[in-house]
């Protein structure tokens, strides 16, 4: 075959660099012998051989010294063994005829007995030679590697009786041949059964194998690597192998379509994988990012396949796969300097590993508490499409992703989805890379996002490696883009039709009449045109000045939460133990309501203001379609869970000692007991220790998904109106929603401080600033709350924490009576120069106490 005697020939000029011919007098420049030739490592070897292949570069002939002994010429020293051996007649010693490195020419695949039976010669010998030549040889071949360490196939007995039959008949012509010659070196029963290409291509085919399961050995990978790779010039054969291997599994991938023909192609790259040392300095130059390329060109099936296998694995495997991209994208960030101008998107290696780390993500998924079965049912009514749908597609401007989020192609192979599992294998945070969000350009990674071509890669397509922080950027430029469109076609419809369209979204609002007239306007704009939802928010409060730059919009989404969450109003109930609130299933109000507050929780993301809203994890992970189970009222409901705990975990008689059925009983607003079967006639159904597993996932499911299913649906529905075409669910995770909507608890003033800058003549050595921060610092919580709360129009920290808020301090004017003022449309304190510390401690409490309205200066 061409290829078999391209390989072949590139294996001669690589030995001719890296041994020479022999000739000490060789005039080849392109020989190891050559007298002025300069001495390359194995890696610039290897790639020297390829150029000299194509250049078709002289050949030298083995010289006679180096005859019968170099592995470089092996049909040469092959040919010289025979004659010598068939001319001797017998008058070699037994001591010249143990095994040579040649001995090993045949062996073209590796099983874990013939690698302990080379590497144990070796140990008598002192000389490891002939293994690293082996190594060399099969770890640089994917055919080989193909058909290394496979697992015993298990015959029946008919296949037995034949196979026994084939090896007599094999014995005796083996006989024969080695009749005139004897060799020390014992072939394995494996091997002598096997041509010099491994098992034919019709056993491969023969054997069919499961979603997961895989022809190779890997228990038998792992014990060879730790037998080897503690021996240094083993390892470097490890290394190189990898060098020479990858270039060409890239290319069978790419052009050959190897995978479909033979799915046992994939062991190349489990067996690759089980190197432990992957992610040492040595690997992450050249080998790694070339065998990483490779594995990102493999066919959706195969990596499905190999996430199924993976998710098999450990704790600690996963991790240290995990482990072995990381270092990669990490010494790639960290050695080049990226910027707009060299975008760390157009780094191959880093974009391999990136898709390499995805499968392992999946895997850890995958092998993870999963929970597949409880997932909320889709929206009976599709929300609304927009009135401007058709003038949209005349313009061209027709909107992305109609029929909901995009979902990964490995996602969907696999049939699961992240939000499917409750707890992974390690945590998601292990996948996230800090350095890569550093020096991340995301405007231009949002903008390869949407343009989804193949020649550009974004790394919102693999969001498990982003921080919230990133994430948040790449969401608020969809968000402001969506806006901006909105705007656009508002004023090409003004142009076609003649009349004046306002371009926001414009609440004007009573402040003593919030609810009532925020929410029958929003009502109004969700039964007429939800597109206008989309629209960039814009609040006026009646009788004040305030122009709403973004500070007026989040005293607004305040307010209308205080309102909303009110007990009074009766729309959710308050546990006094979690400081959560939850819906409340015999609330008066109807569900138009529930969908209003839904479209307030959506316009806050999409105007990126942050809310105080207390809602338990499960309400986020409704949101992202999957039901309450009985193990999410450990934080919805945590005295109920803990009684249901102590019913699954009672040794005695339930039946008997406890006397309950399946009959619960519920109490209303006003107190009065309500009563519902979980069974039909669950009141003469005893729960017994044989069924209370039943009776506490059906107690479970009434509690977070049938007593307030009209009222969640609803608010559902509203959080979707805004929200249905936003990437929201592909890159967040839920408890990431939870932090996008009401922002970080913790608050880090040192961060503020850290992060502050300052304007109008301060600095952070004025003597007014030094007290200014020595007087927020001595602050309580709650005062800290309240100059937030002053500062930024919230008193939540954003997505990051305060370090991410960039607030500015400026002068305003000299020492006065005036109390300090601010901006929170722009996180703008203007703080006089007061002439004492008190008087600063004084104005400034007063200030933060008493804020309420807007104002103009």
């Amino acid at each position: 075959m061409k290829r078999a005697a391209a390989k072949h020939l590139i294996e001669r000029y690589y030995h001719q660099l890296t041994e020479g011919c022999g000739n000490e007098a060789c005039t080849n420049e392109a020989c190891g012998s050559s007298p002025g030739f300069q001495r390359m490592d194995n890696n610039a070897a290897a790639i020297k051989a390829l150029e000299l292949y194509k250049n078709n570069a002289k050949l030298c002939d083995p010289h006679p010294s180096k005859k019968g002994a170099s592995s470089a010429f092996p049909e040469n020293s092959a040919k010289g063994a025979h004659n010598f051996s068939a001319c001797s007649n017998g008058k070699m010693n037994h001591k010249d005829l143990q095994p040579t490195r040649e001995d090993f020419r045949d062996l073209n695949f590796l099983t874990e007995e013939k690698v302990y039976e080379i590497l144990s010669l070796c140990s008598e010998t002192e000389d490891y030679s002939p293994l690293i030549r082996v190594i060399g040889r099969v770890f640089s071949s994917a055919e080989s590697l193909v058909q290394s360490f496979r697992k015993a196939k298990q015959h029946t007995k008919e296949e037995l009786k034949s196979l026994q039959a084939k090896d007599e008949d094999k014995d005796e012509d083996e006989k024969e041949t080695a009749s005139g010659s004897s060799t020390a070196m014992e072939v394995e029963p494996e091997a002598s059964a096997s041509s010099a290409d491994g098992p034919s291509d019709g056993e491969n085919n023969v054997q069919k194998f499961g979603p997961v399961e895989v022809s190779v050995d890997i228990e038998a990978v792992r014990r060879v690597y730790d037998k080897l790779l503690s021996n240094e010039k083993i390892e470097a054969a490890f290394l190189n192998a990898l060098v020479y291997l990858s270039p060409n599994v890239e290319c069978d991938l790419t052009y050959h379509n190897v995978y479909a023909a033979d799915p046992n192609y994939l062991n190349v790259f489990i067996i690759v994988m089980e190197n432990s040392n992957l992610h040492s300095p040595e690997y992450l130059e050249i080998a790694l990012p070339q065998f990483c390329k490779a594995m990102s060109k493999l066919p959706l099936p195969a990596l499905a396949k190999l996430a199924r296998l993976w998710s098999q694995y450990s704790a600690d495997q996963i991790r240290r796969l995990v482990e072995t991209f990381q270092q990669l994208i990490t010494y790639t960030v960290i050695s080049n300097e990226f910027s707009s101008d060299n975008l760390v998107n157009e780094d191959d290696g880093v974009v391999a590993a990136t898709k390499c780390l995805k499968i392992v993500y999946y895997a850890n998924v995958l092998g993870g508490d999963l929970d597949m079965d409880h997932n909320e049912e889709d929206d009976d009514e599709p929300i609304p499409e927009s009135s401007e749908l058709t003038l949209q597609e005349l313009l061209g401007e027709e909107r992305r992703n109609k029929k909901g989020p995009r979902v990964d192609p490995l996602e969907t192979e696999l049939g699961i989805r992240s939000s499917d599992c409750r707890k992974p294998l390690i945590s998601f945070e292990d996948f996230i890379n800090e350095p890569l969000n550093d020096v991340l350009e995301m405007d231009k990674d949002y903008t390869f996002f949407k343009v989804e071509t193949e020649s550009k890669f974004s790394f919102m397509t693999c969001p498990f490696i982003l921080n919230a922080v990133t994430k948040n950027l790449g969401l608020y430029y969809d968000n402001r883009i969506r806006m901006y469109s909105e705007r656009r076609i508002t004023a090409l419809y003004s142009l076609v039709q003649g009349q004046q369209l306002n371009p926001y979204l414009r609440l004007k609002v009573r402040r003593d009449h919030i609810i009532d007239d925020a929410l029958v306007r929003l009502e109004m704009i969700a039964m007429e045109n939800p597109a206008d939802l989309k629209k960039q928010l814009y609040v006026e409060f009646e009788g004040e000045q305030g122009v709403d730059e973004g500070g007026v919009s989040k005293e607004f989404f305040q307010l209308v939460v205080e309102e909303i969450f009110n007990r009074d109003i009766g729309m959710f109930t308050y546990d006094e133990s979690t400081k959560l609130f939850w819906f409340n299933p015999s609330s008066f109000e109807n569900e138009g309501q529930f969908t209003l507050i839904g479209i307030v929780l959506g316009l806050a993301i999409y105007n990126n203001c942050i809310l105080d809203v207390h809602f338990p994890m499960v309400v986020y992970r409704k949101l992202m379609g999957k039901k309450g189970t009985f193990r999410d009222l450990a934080d919805s409901h945590p005295v109920l869970y803990q009684s249901l705990k102590d019913l699954l975990e009672y040794e005695g008689n339930v039946e008997e000692d406890m006397m309950i059925t399946f009959q619960i009983s519920q109490t209303d607003l006003f107190g009065n007991p309500l009563m519902y079967d979980l069974k039909e006639g669950g009141d003469k159904i005893p729960v017994t220790n044989e069924n209370r597993k039943d009776f506490v996932a059906l107690y479970a499911e009434y509690m977070l998904n049938k007593s307030v299913e009209k009222q969640f649906k609803a608010f559902r529905r509203g959080f979707h109106m805004v929200t249905n075409e936003s990437p929201l669910k592909y890159l967040f995770r839920p408890e990431e929603i939870e932090l996008l909507i009401c922002g970080s608890r913790n608050l880090d003033f040192q961060a503020l401080e850290d992060s502050t800058e300052y304007d109008g003549g301060y600095n952070k050595d004025s003597r007014i600033i030094r007290d200014f921060w020595e007087t927020v610092h001595s602050f309580g919580q709650e005062q800290k709350r309240l100059f937030l709360q002053f500062t930024t129009g919230t008193d939540r920290a954003p997505v990051g924490g305060l370090g991410k808020l960039k607030m500015i301090i400026a002068k305003n004017g000299p020492d006065s009576d005036r109390l300090p003022t601010s901006h929170t449309c722009f996180n703008v304190l203007l703080l006089p120069e007061y002439s004492t510390k008190e008087k600063l401690t004084e104005r400034l409490l007063k200030a933060i106490t008493y804020a309420k309205g807007f104002g103009m200066l």
